[in-house]
């Protein structure tokens, strides 16, 4: 999927591409029988995807930092679709005790797990510390998506045995992943303020997703679960991701039009790569336009992804016995 595809919309193997919406990826699929996670649900392209995937049928969990647009979210989505299966929680990803919270209250639920879709973020924001002492972009991308997904394997395991459905984890990347710090991810210097540079912190949070995807997937493979994990690209969007840097982007958006997208396509990736059958058993790749596509040389590193795994989990448990 070259430029000129992206510009003109045209399909690509899997007979979608930069123009499709998520409604239209999904347009023929029952996900009545699915319980879905969507962390950052409630604005954007968060809101779509759980306003397409309620269409559909699916009971679906908006994780939100902010509950009061959590609610709006939900009320938006019941007043078009009144038979909507939907819940709200609240989920702080910059916050591990947070996202220990958001597990125990969605499993207290007693609710099967078929999907998690790891969507919320920020976005080039300026230097800043989690609650947690980790630089922000790190942790609330990466980080908090990574003890989250750590935290609901079990339930996504044993939904997936029980009923014979296959588990899907989607990880929203992003093609700013190629832009990162020179060794990719810095291990030694995740919270050194004299050489953050926003934007390459952001890639490195973006890289993180996908090598967290890529290393679940060969752990699962050798357990034997029935679950897949991916990573998209959603595309150029202007939402509230971007409010740390919207004056830049309303200028890059001005000279680069063509490339950019609307909500309802901004979606679409991350709605076919969660439900459409075509994508059964495929796992640990990454996808941009509803089609899958190569990603950084650092991205499919298999070692730097054992160490991020390593690095990630070292930390979770370190700030959790702090």
């Amino acid at each position: 999927m070259g430029i000129l595809s992206l510009i003109l919309g045209r399909a690509g193997p899997s007979g979608f591409g930069s123009a499709s919406t998520a409604e239209q990826v999904s347009a023929s699929i029952d996900a009545s029988n699915l319980t879905i996670i969507i962390t950052g649900g409630a604005s954007g392209i968060g809101l779509e995807t759980s306003r397409v995937l309620a269409e559909r049928g699916a009971h679906v969990i908006i994780a939100a930092r902010n509950m009061e647009a959590a609610n709006e979210a939900k009320q938006l989505i019941l007043n078009h679709n009144q038979n909507a299966k939907i819940d709200v929680l609240q989920l702080d990803l910059s916050s591990l005790k947070s996202v220990k919270a958001f597990a125990d209250s969605f499993k207290a639920l007693n609710l099967p797990l078929n999907i998690l879709i790891n969507n919320a973020g920020v976005m080039f924001c300026p230097f800043q510390l989690s609650q947690d002492g980790i630089e922000m972009q790190f942790a609330t991308n990466h980080l908090g998506h990574f003890y989250l997904t750590n935290l609901l394997l079990d339930k996504m395991k044993e939904t997936a045995a029980a009923t014979g459905i296959e588990g899907r984890i989607v990880n929203l990347s992003s093609v700013a992943h190629l832009y990162t710090y020179e060794q990719g991810i810095r291990f030694d210097q995740i919270n050194d303020k004299d050489s953050y540079s926003d934007k390459k912190a952001y890639g490195q949070s973006k890289l993180a997703n996908i090598l967290h995807a890529n290393e679940l997937t060969r752990r699962l493979k050798e357990q034997g679960a029935n679950i897949t994990v991916n990573s998209v690209h959603p595309g150029l969007i202007m939402t509230d991701l971007m409010r740390h840097s919207f004056q830049l982007m309303r200028l890059l958006k001005l000279f680069t039009y063509l490339l950019w997208k609307n909500v309802q396509q901004g979606a679409a990736t991350t709605c076919y790569v969660a439900v459409h059958p075509k994508l059964k058993g495929v796992s640990g790749k990454y996808f941009v336009d509803c089609n899958e596509y190569p990603a950084s040389k650092f991205a499919t590193d298999p070692e730097l992804a054992k160490n991020l795994w390593e690095y990630s989990n070292n930390l979770v448990n370190s700030l959790q016995n702090s």
